[in-house]
C-alpha cells in the first residue's frame, strides 16, 4: 500500500497573522522537533501567539512558537518555548535575508501541517498593516458577506 506524499493535513492556522500583516511570498520549512513535540502538536497543543523567524549565523530559527508539554509525557518531556531550527536550502535562507533585511519585512509562520508524514511549517515574508489597511479589509469581508446573503436570499 503506497502512502500519498502530497497529501496534507492542516494543524494549525495563524489567523492573527493575516489580520496584522500583508503577506508577500511565503515558503514552506520543516522543523527540528523532538518526540514529544511532534506528539503535542499531532494532539493541537500549540499557540503561535508571539511566533516569528530570525536568520542568525545562516540558519533559519523560530521563536515564540509555545508547544505545550506532552501530557503523558515524562523527565524527557520538551521545553514549551525552546527556539527551533528551521530547515530550508541555503539560497532560500539568503532570499529570505535579502527580503528581512529590507525596512519594515518579517517572519511568521502562516501554518502549520502534515505533509506525507512530516510536520512543515509555511513562513510568510509579511509586512505589518496599517490600522486603515485592516479597516479597508474588514469593509471588504463585510461587502462580500452582504452580496452573498443577498445572493441565497434570492435564490
Amino acid at each position: 500500500m503506497a502512502v500519498d506524499k502530497s497529501a496534507t493535513k492542516q494543524l494549525g492556522r495563524n489567523r492573527r497573522a493575516f489580520y496584522d500583516y500583508a503577506v508577500d511570498e511565503t515558503l514552506e520549512c520543516g522543523v527540528v522537533l523532538t518526540g514529544t513535540e511532534v506528539k503535542s502538536i499531532r494532539a493541537n497543543k500549540f499557540s503561535f501567539s508571539d511566533a516569528y523567524g530570525r536568520i542568525r549565523n545562516n540558519e533559519l530559527w523560530l521563536i515564540g512558537l509555545h508547544i505545550s508539554e506532552y501530557s503523558h509525557g515524562n523527565l524527557f518531556n520538551h521545553e514549551p518555548l525552546r527556539e527551533r531550527k528551521l530547515l530550508a536550502h541555503r539560497r532560500e535562507i539568503a532570499k529570505l535575508r535579502r527580503k528581512v533585511d529590507e525596512r519594515g519585512f518579517t517572519l511568521i509562520p502562516l501554518t502549520i501541517y502534515l505533509k506525507g508524514g512530516r510536520i512543515k511549517i509555511e513562513l510568510g515574508v509579511c509586512r505589518g498593516k496599517k490600522n486603515y489597511d485592516k479597516r479597508e479589509g474588514i469593509k471588504e469581508r463585510d461587502q462580500r458577506r452582504e452580496v452573498d446573503r443577498e445572493i441565497r436570499i434570492r435564490s
